[in-house]
């Protein structure tokens, strides 16, 4: 499995980002993040202690439905919707169709590289959740 790399940096950092790729005058290299977050606040509400091990319990289970991960989890599967369906937005998870019709849950990497900008000068610095 492979690590996602995450990124955090404002709206005005990303577009400028975004228009400079486009441009040619930016490369978009390998190591560069996939998803970004507007901010470390953001990334800690999709990313709670609690959403972290159910993204782990993912991996781990590879459960063949939102009823079976709700009740490995203990968690409604209401809930488990909500929170899924958000962490799909950010390319966190991915939902497919099952058997059935059912909602499969699945977690393509092992391993999540929160990238963060120092300042202006692009800084960076690395930690591994």
């Amino acid at each position: 499995m492979t690590t996602l790399k995450v990124g955090i940096a404002d709206y005005e950092q990303m577009k400028a980002r975004t228009l400079a790729v486009a441009r040619g005058k930016q490369r978009v290299r390998r190591d560069d993040p996939k998803i970004w977050f507007t901010s470390i606040e953001s990334f800690a509400k999709v990313l709670s202690d609690r959403n972290r091990a159910l993204l782990a319990l993912i991996a781990e289970t590879q459960p063949d439905s939102l009823a079976q991960l709700s009740e490995l989890s203990g968690r409604a599967k209401s809930n488990l919707s909500r929170t899924l369906k958000t962490m799909e937005r950010y390319g966190l998870v991915l939902l497919r169709k099952g058997q059935g019709g059912a909602i499969v849950p699945h977690v393509p990497y092992s391993g999540i590289a929160l990238t963060v900008s120092l300042g202006s000068q692009g800084a960076q610095a690395a930690s591994e959740t």
